[in-house]
């Protein structure tokens, strides 16, 4: 076998700048008017055709989940370091917080996010398992510690995140972390209980 053919070719210049320009203009649009903005409006921010977006990015969801590549390896960091944190309690707070954030970056992301966990299809799918997975792991050594109650569940986390991040689009991040604090004074176990 030629080892030219089996080589994978690396992308023209041109295309990688096309795809670099497309991420930042997906960012910006998406910051400003959340995860509906407008495809085409994006591609032609970017200088290309939409033909030329499809081409990089088949789905809306692609589109997402290139935005989000660096920031979820970010937060998946923490959470993998926060496993070490010695306060159980601590850990899971500054994940909920954490994850929150991550979230809420763009309007409409914490819905897309719910999904991408339920849809094995969905290009957001792996990272939000290995967020789940991270919430679960979190919570049962909180639980496990003592210092949440023993009925609380990663998935109970995973929704109380996704409340918190709706919060946060709608009103405000100063209101999430509002609703994060109340929520954790619920999933305290109680002093002697």
């Amino acid at each position: 076998m030629d080892t030219a053919q089996s080589r994978p070719r690396r992308p023209r210049a041109d295309a990688r700048r096309n795809y670099e320009r497309l991420l930042a203009e997906a960012d910006a649009a998406f910051r400003a008017q959340g995860t509906d903005a407008s495809l085409e409006a994006i591609a032609r921010q970017a200088g290309v055709a939409i033909g030329t977006l499809y081409g990089h990015f088949p789905t809306r969801r692609a589109l997402v989940a290139a935005v989000l590549r660096d920031r979820n390896v970010a937060v998946l960091g923490l959470g993998d370091r926060l496993l070490a944190e010695p306060s159980a309690l601590r850990a899971l707070s500054d994940w909920t917080r954490a994850v929150t954030r991550h979230a809420a970056a763009y309007r409409g992301l914490a819905l897309m996010l719910a999904d991408g966990a339920a849809n094995e299809r969905s290009e957001l799918h792996e990272s939000c398992v290995h967020m789940a997975g991270l919430t679960e792991k979190l919570t049962a050594r909180a639980r496990d510690a003592g210092v949440i109650r023993r009925g609380v569940t990663g998935a109970d986390v995973s929704a109380l995140i996704s409340a918190a991040a709706w919060t946060a689009e709608r009103t405000s991040a100063a209101d999430a972390d509002r609703l994060l604090g109340l929520a954790f004074d619920g999933l305290r176990e109680p002093a002697g209980g």
